[in-house]
């Protein structure tokens, strides 16, 4: 069952869901501390012996923390209970009155792990009260070597739009059932991201799912033993105006360690000398020639990296988008010149396997919004465009949202911050189109490439002295899909971005 991201609502009703289909919302609750002792029993050893400190809240996330609590404590761990704030709810009540009375005590934390069980779900907006000074307390600790661990969230990070002015810092965080979308919004205030199972079952509705290893795996087309260039398919690269050849070459490398059998960069003329020299697999042809370089011999293309926005240039796309008619990915100035044009857009885009490749900010531009505004709606702006122009939408950021007309969500969680500097969308543009020549429904390309692309970025072991071409050199490793799938009750794992 594929991970579900969800906000504070879609939380909430996939907890009414299980409960209603008869699962107790103790027994979720229980099940979630167990599991989350688990985690910690198998990360971390050593600190644990040196004792485990658990600060609860009033509601329901302060439950989980008496509960797992008590499963420490049965394992032999040494653990006391700081209760910031009184238990309210009934569960958190009952699995306060069900604890050890030892197990409270209000003294200085202590041990090697700190356990923020404070604010879930259901809270938002800043810290106050004693919540503010115990999460004071807690970074105290962790500067003197302290884990610090939060269970579903970090208090004060959102669940819907992520974190706070003031928030705990954790190592790791641990999400029961779901991810939160405020936790892949803020990574770096939750650390290593962990899912574990709960019972949750499926969800209520269409909700957007997390994308993983297994996912890409499973998707990814098979290149046979006996493949040769045709059956690998071909990719146009329609991309570099005068002067413009690294986005060509950065697409176009995409494209090739992406498995393509034959790629063709048409760009302008100038550039041809310097494409043939860094890429003497590609075939190399010239922007005028672009209809006749193209229709009868590709598979997909990739139209946009490095083209301009000149009145030339906008001439030249919708030009190249009424000639080609088959599969297409628009990446970049296409789709500047379309700010403001959706309607213009759907039209060229239609009957056709089609995907939009924009960041935050061509999007803004493309539906006439702020860049915040668009920040704010990232899992659900993409849903509305790409219903609009029927064709799926690639939302890049932290996270990537790809969205299909068919309300399809898939999320892309995968990358580092080494991948934001110029030509990145490039790159991922040339490996997108690759998997769509070679049969890929748009969104599973799109999801695929994403994560890949993502992944090869966590295989560079830094931010600061890489390049993107240092990125690129590790997409045979990153398509190499030889990791384990997580083990239960972990149903995902993300790494910790720093």
């Amino acid at each position: 069952m594929p991970v579900r991201v969800v906000n504070a609502e879609e939380s909430g009703a996939l907890d009414a869901a299980a409960i209603a289909s008869g699962i107790p919302s103790r027994a979720l609750m229980r099940t979630a501390a167990f599991n989350a002792a688990s985690v910690l029993c198998a990360r971390y050893p050593d600190e644990l012996r040196r004792g485990v400190t658990v600060f609860t809240g009033p509601g329901n996330n302060g439950g989980d923390g008496w509960a797992l609590a008590s499963a420490l404590d049965a394992a032999g761990i040494s653990v006391c209970v700081r209760e910031v704030v009184a238990a309210r709810t009934p569960d958190a009540l009952a699995e306060r009155q069900l604890a050890a009375p030892h197990l409270l005590n209000d003294t200085t934390p202590m041990g090697g792990v700190i356990v923020d069980a404070m604010l879930g779900t259901g809270s938002s907006g800043e810290l106050r009260g004693s919540i503010v000074h115990a999460a004071a307390e807690m970074a105290d600790s962790r500067r003197h070597g302290a884990i610090v661990i939060a269970l579903d969230l970090p208090s004060g990070v959102d669940a819907t739009v992520g974190a706070a002015h003031e928030c705990v810092i954790a190592d790791l965080t641990i999400s029961f059932g779901s991810c939160k979308r405020g936790t892949l919004v803020s990574r770096a205030q939750c650390g290593e991201i962990v899912v574990v199972d709960i019972g949750l079952g499926e969800d209520p509705k269409v909700l957007p799912s997390l994308v993983d290893e297994t996912f890409v795996r499973a998707n990814t087309p098979r290149i046979a033993p006996d493949a040769h260039k045709g059956t690998r398919r071909s990719v146009a690269i329609v991309a570099g105006a005068g002067n413009l050849a690294g986005a060509a070459i950065l697409a176009a490398t995409g494209a090739l360690r992406s498995g393509a059998g034959l790629v063709k960069v048409v760009t302008a003329s100038q550039n041809m000398s310097a494409v043939h020299s860094a890429l003497p697999e590609a075939l190399v042809a010239p922007l005028e020639d672009a209809a006749s370089a193209i229709t009868g011999w590709a598979d997909a293309i990739l139209l946009g990296p490095g083209l301009g926005q000149d009145e030339q240039m906008k001439w030249f796309v919708r030009e190249t988008l009424r000639a080609w008619r088959g599969a297409i990915v628009l990446d970049a100035d296409a789709l500047n010149v379309f700010s403001g044009e959706v309607g213009e857009l759907a039209e060229l885009l239609h009957d056709r396997p089609a995907i939009i490749t924009p960041h935050p900010g061509e999007m803004a531009r493309l539906v006439g919004r702020d860049v915040e505004y668009v920040l704010r709606n990232r899992f659900d702006i993409g849903l509305e465009v790409a219903r609009n122009i029927g064709a799926t939408v690639l939302l890049k950021g932290t996270p990537t949202v790809v969205s299909s007309p068919d309300g399809v969500r898939q999320v892309i969680a995968s990358g580092t911050p080494v991948l934001a500097t110029g030509g990145s969308g490039d790159a991922l543009g040339g490996m997108i189109a690759t998997l769509l020549a070679q049969g890929c429904a748009p969104n599973v390309a799109a999801s695929c490439a994403a994560w890949v692309h993502g992944r090869a970025a966590e295989l560079t072991p830094g931010v600061r002295g890489y390049r993107l071409m240092d990125v690129l050199n590790r997409l045979p490793q990153a398509w190499s899909l030889d990791g384990a799938a997580p083990r239960y009750p972990l149903l995902a794992t993300l790494p910790a971005l720093s």
